[in-house]
């Protein structure tokens, strides 16, 4: 399981969250304290194994990218991919699915082209984005899906 160790700013304590559970409000183990995660959280990368399960147990909004470690686009687009996971932690799960090894998720969703972007709202998809959107035009498709 990929983890992530935040500091708590109430008593100082280091907490390990696994990036499956970022978007469930953590607290600190020590204080009991919300952790403040807006600069820690990352995209959980998800696969055939999990994908489904995870959206379904998505108590929030999921924006999902599909990318290839080969692709020069989906290389730009994963800096801006980082921020929307510390922007929005708590609003917005974001995910990443690496179509090289997970061959399933990505045909089941009909992934013709990385990176696509598959936006998801009470598990149904809602939205997609096929390319490598500007990180504002991406913004404003997601200020739109969590309305």
């Amino acid at each position: 399981m990929e983890t992530i160790i935040a500091g708590c700013r109430s008593c100082g304590a280091k907490n390990r969250i696994l990036l499956k559970k970022q978007h469930l409000n953590p607290r600190c183990g020590t204080c009991k304290e919300a952790v403040d995660l807006s600069n820690q959280a990352l995209p959980v990368p998800l696969g055939d194994h999990d994908f489904q399960q995870f959206l379904k147990a998505a108590p929030i909004p999921m924006l999902a990218d599909f990318f290839a470690p080969t692709c020069g686009p989906c290389r730009a687009l994963a800096p801006i991919i980082i921020n929307l996971a510390c922007s929005y932690v708590g609003r917005l799960i974001v995910a990443t699915v690496d179509t090289s090894h997970h061959p399933g998720t990505s045909a089941h969703y009909q992934i013709r082209a990385v990176p696509t972007l598959l936006f998801f709202r009470n598990s149904v998809l809602v939205d997609q984005m096929i390319g490598a959107p500007a990180e504002r035009e991406l913004i404003t498709k997601l200020e739109q899906l969590l309305q």
